[in-house]
């Protein structure tokens, strides 16, 4: 053996017998460790048995009867009462040891239950709404926006001796009115502060029943004060906190756990915002609502002032039908000191832009539609004014939403065929001067001449009546459409629910196969609507893609991305998101290569040539643009000129 083999046995050697030193230090630590474990152990548990023995020792020796300790029992509950009643008041723990009970109210949209203690809202059930299920016979569960057991509205209180907090959401209020007005169910309950209602303050909700969704999902809210400055603690603002757990009520899990949020409106901002997925705390100013937000139902808190709110959400991790998320806000709301009536609304229901857009609260409108995601101010003025309207104006005529985006699609391609047209029509002039462009590719091959080459070019161009931008620029124009689409589908409650061919429900993704194991970034399902989507849009890029690369030889470096590469990104993308809006795209696709075969047809290459020539023979003025792009070639190239002759 040589002298490095010697070095390295050596090493491998002393390595070997290091660790095997410190993986015995290490054991022993481990062992010494585990032993004073059991010494701990053994200690805590002698010493359990120490107090029992003690403890029965001293029960052996108390001579009393069961009536003296029960007495004893029972003064030293009276003290402790006696002490309450000085810190709260006997009103007051009389009323945080009361039964509560529930108040069910509804009208014709949905059933709400009020709970005395707290004079809460402990749950709402949408009667028009039902939670997902595998079969549509089998959706007969309500929609419910809370969850009771974790309802919470508490208004902080104090205690004039010693400013102890008095929470009401640990206090019983008393029914003081339960009445029906016309159209208007009046329930009011008090919290009084002292034996002699002197002092009190109630809560009183009003719930309406009109037949305008926009209105019936409104819930009043007034909070009325008597005599209650000395229970305020000094302060200036009203502390109310807010908190429930909402339920799963769609298909899928992950979609609906981004969507679900808490969302809140600045007016000083002009739009909505919502706080980061990952549950921390926000705090923001000059609120006007202040909603807990779910993909497709809300519950919102409505103010006639800005109020400041500290916000949290914490999220499920796993799936599961009882629990989706948990929300939490703590709201800061104005006192004014010159009035003792504070109005306030709660909006519970469902996340429809149409109904959303008409809820007002003291004849001014909320703006709770911004909840609805629109997308930015281009897509979503084409969705605010375009496509809901087109989509609710028919849905009045037929009965199948399946039907309903095949004829939104149509329209959609009908109106922007223009555009496909002048896009493949560009496309057939670049192919058919493609010979004078490698003519002139051969003529200046030098990397000096790319700018005559360039205007060589566009005179090309202009004789063949060809605008460089002609391919692309119809596309740029489509861009916003196609977004819109994708907001519009996946935030349309109409979809909800709603079943097309094997698609249970289309706001939801389609699954024909359950798979036994989960793929990264796919699922573990397999979407048929997203798969048809896929290739067909594989289809429309091989075709695309043949007829640009043969006009634009640049391009062919570009297969693989285009034509197969995107197509399975798009896949994997869409196979978790709505079957409805897979459904558009496949039909966009499938009518997009339709059209362009029947343009294909119709459009001649030789009647393309023969029109070009006869264009070419005639004088044509230049554009402005072509003008100026010429001058503007023409002045790069002297200044490359100027650079050659110094550079020799």
């Amino acid at each position: 053996m040589d002298k490095k083999t010697i070095i390295g046995l050596v090493l491998m050697g002393l390595i070997f017998v290091g660790f095997v030193i410190y993986n015995n230090k290490q054991a022993e630590k481990y062992n010494e460790w585990k032993r004073e474990q059991l010494a701990e152990q053994q200690r805590m548990a002698e010493i359990a048995e120490a107090k029992r023995l003690e403890q029965a020792a001293l029960e052996a020796q108390d001579t009393r009867t069961e009536e003296e300790k029960e007495a004893e029992r029972a003064e030293a509950a009276e003290r402790v009462r006696q002490a309450e009643i000085a810190a709260v008041g006997e009103a007051v723990l009389a009323a945080q040891s009361a039964e509560a009970e529930i108040v069910t109210v509804e009208n014709d949209v949905m059933a709400i239950d009020f709970s005395t203690r707290g004079a809460k809202v402990t749950n709402v059930r949408l009667k028009e709404y039902t939670r997902y299920a595998d079969k549509p016979e089998e959706r007969t569960e309500p929609v419910e926006l809370l969850q009771p057991a974790s309802a919470r509205f508490d208004m902080e209180l104090f205690a004039p001796a010693g400013n102890r907090r008095i929470a009401t959401d640990d206090c019983v209020f008393r029914v003081v009115d339960h009445s029906v007005a016309g159209d208007v169910t009046t329930l009011a309950m008090r919290l009084s502060m002292d034996t002699l209602d002197r002092a009190y303050v109630d809560f009183v909700y009003k719930i309406h029943n009109t037949g305008d969704a926009s209105r019936d999902y409104l819930v009043d809210f007034d909070v009325r004060l008597h005599d209650m400055t000395p229970y305020l603690g000094g302060r200036d603002n009203m502390r109310v906190h807010w908190s429930n757990r909402s339920n799963m009520n769609e298909r899928g899990f992950q979609n609906e756990n981004m969507a679900t949020t808490i969302a809140y409106y600045q007016p000083s901002e002009g739009d909505m915002d919502n706080i980061e997925p990952d549950g921390s705390h926000e705090y923001h100013r000059d609120l006007t609502w202040l909603a807990f937000k779910q993909q497709y139902f809300a519950s919102a808190f409505i103010c006639n002032t800005p109020f400041d709110a500290d916000m949290e959400f914490s999220t499920s991790k796993q799936e599961g039908r009882d629990f989706m998320k948990a929300f939490s806000a703590t709201l800061a709301l104005p006192l004014d000191k010159a009035s003792s009536d504070y109005n306030f609304a709660f909006y519970y229901g469902p996340n429809d832009y149409r109904i959303l857009k008409g809820v007002e609260f003291e004849g001014e409108p909320v703006h709770l539609e911004r909840m609805v995601p629109m997308g930015g101010w281009l897509v979503g003025w084409i969705n605010r004014w375009v496509t809901i309207p087109l989509f609710s104006w028919l849905k009045n005529y037929l009965p199948s939403f399946g039907l309903i985006i095949l004829i939104l699609t149509l329209l959609v391609k009908a109106v922007i065929f223009p555009l496909t047209y002048k896009s493949y029509l560009s496309t057939a002039k670049m192919r058919v001067i493609r010979p004078e462009l490698e003519a002139l590719n051969a003529k200046f091959p030098r990397k000096e001449d790319a700018m005559k080459k360039q205007q060589a070019m566009m005179e090309l161009y202009r004789k063949a009546g060809i605008n460089p931008m002609g391919g692309c620029l119809p596309l740029l124009i489509q861009m916003p459409i196609l977004w819109a689409m994708f907001r519009f589908f996946p935030a349309s409650i109409e979809l909800r629910g709603q079943s097309f061919l094997w698609a249970s429900d289309l706001s939801s993704y389609d699954s024909v196969i359950n798979l036994p194991f989960n793929i990264p970034f796919y699922g573990d399902h397999v979407s048929l609507f997203a798969l048809l989507m896929a290739i067909a849009m594989f289809g429309y890029s091989y075709v695309s893609y043949n007829q640009t690369a043969s006009a634009q030889p640049q391009m062919a470096g570009m297969k693989v991305m285009m034509v197969y590469v995107m197509p399975i990104m798009m896949l994997f993308f869409f196979n978790n998101y709505s079957s409805g809006l897979c459904y558009y795209y496949f039909l966009s696709q499938l009518i997009t290569i339709t059209q362009m075969y029947l343009i294909r047809r119709y459009v001649d290459d030789s009647k393309v040539r023969a029109n070009i020539e006869a264009k070419a023979a005639r004088p044509k003025k230049k554009s402005k643009f072509q003008q100026r792009y010429e001058d503007m070639l023409r002045q790069q190239q002297q200044q490359l000129n100027r650079e050659q002759r110094r550079q020799r």
